[in-house]
């Protein structure tokens, strides 16, 4: 957050003026994750736009990887802005014998190569941020 406020104060970065932040997650050593509302709407090819040079800005102060994403109340959206440029073909919600629900992101074949290093990742930063168990699956 102390980041953030030196970035809107020091670096003149008028987009977090009208931000609102709601949470960071640390995922590992080397990655948080930032849900905050720039105030730019939630397409995400124009939220992608503005996050990225705050993420750059971020990156270069934290010495770690940052990635900013909208508040979403939905497990798609969530995933559709988390998985850019990935597109997400859907989520189905398995509910399994012992009461418990597990989310499956369906992404197509032809994008799974954009997360083969990153896809036990990204199911962890889904996971934590749902608190719900998530695997995402190429078909």
């Amino acid at each position: 957050m102390r980041a953030l406020i030196e970035l809107e104060e020091n670096e003149g970065m008028q987009i977090l003026k009208k931000a609102t932040y709601y949470k960071s997650y640390m995922i590992g050593d080397d990655l948080v994750i930032i849900v905050m509302d720039l105030g730019v709407g939630t397409s995400v090819p124009v939220f992608s736009r503005y996050a990225r040079q705050i993420e750059q800005k971020l990156r270069e102060k934290l010495g770690k990887r940052v990635k900013v994403i909208p508040r979403a109340n939905d497990v798609r959206g969530l995933a559709m802005h988390l998985l850019y440029p990935a597109r997400i073909l859907g989520v189905n919600t398995l509910w399994l014998p012992d009461g418990s629900i597990e989310y499956v992101v369906r992404i197509p074949r032809s994008d799974a190569r954009r997360l083969s290093k990153h896809k036990e990742m990204y199911e962890k930063i889904l996971s934590e941020i749902l608190r719900k168990p998530v695997r995402i699956k190429s078909t």
